[in-house]
């Protein structure tokens, strides 16, 4: 039974290709392909519009240096926005609930704002991992622990995206299971769980977006400590 419950995270394969590089790719087939115009139809417009409120909001805690970073960020929010809604349509793969991808994706971008910072300015960047004041004889347990801290970010970004996503792609399948099962026998019940079910799904596309933010939100604020 929990092989079953289990079966939707396995990647899937046609003829022994893994399919999940199609899953992966097929957000970019929701923009808007470039033109003569800036704005061709009111679906283009709605996308530019998101697209110009995620940036304004992701550069907010941000100093002019870290704009560079606009596009980067932006681009990773719409695909992890992308990726975790279509991942809630019936007979769909939803890639980011494998650790290894959100890893992938984690950890090169945790570098490069951690290499940014020991590049620029060094001092500060190791200043982070001995607070002032700090008494002599704490000095070496407080570098190991913030030293700890600062290597498992990475981690907790992939494992926090990962974890939220399998809990409600589980939570979603159990109550649609005990709606089915329970329509032949007690269908008041049934009904019950039903709008459980709707309810949870509302729940589970907010969450989608929530972590798709999040994800990057974290990132935008771990570059600003080393800007």
């Amino acid at each position: 039974m929990n092989l079953t419950f289990f079966d939707q995270f396995s990647s899937p394969s046609l003829l022994g290709i893994p399919l999940i590089l199609v899953a992966m790719m097929f957000p970019a087939l929701l923009l808007p392909s470039p033109g003569n115009r800036w704005v061709t139809s009111r679906l283009s417009a709605l996308q530019l519009w998101l697209i110009n409120l995620i940036t304004k909001q992701l550069m907010i805690p941000l100093n002019k240096k870290g704009h560079k970073w606009a596009l980067i960020l932006t681009s990773l929010m719409l695909f992890l926005l992308s990726i975790n809604l279509l991942g809630l349509l019936p007979y769909t793969f939803t890639p980011t609930t494998q650790l290894s991808m959100n890893l992938a994706l984690a950890f090169p971008l945790w570098l490069a704002t951690l290499l940014v910072g020991l590049r620029n300015q060094p001092s500060i960047s190791l200043g982070h991992l001995l607070p002032e004041g700090t008494p002599t004889l704490l000095i070496p347990a407080l570098v190991l622990i913030e030293t700890t801290s600062l290597l498992i970010r990475p981690l907790a970004l992939g494992v926090r995206l990962t974890a939220n996503l399998t809990a409600g792609h589980l939570l979603i399948q159990l109550i649609s299971t005990a709606t089915t099962a329970l329509f032949s026998t007690m269908p008041t019940i049934s009904l019950l769980t039903l709008a459980i079910l709707l309810l949870l799904t509302i729940l589970e596309v907010a969450v989608a977006m929530i972590q798709a933010y999040v994800f990057v939100l974290l990132l935008s604020l771990y570059l600003q400590e080393n800007i």
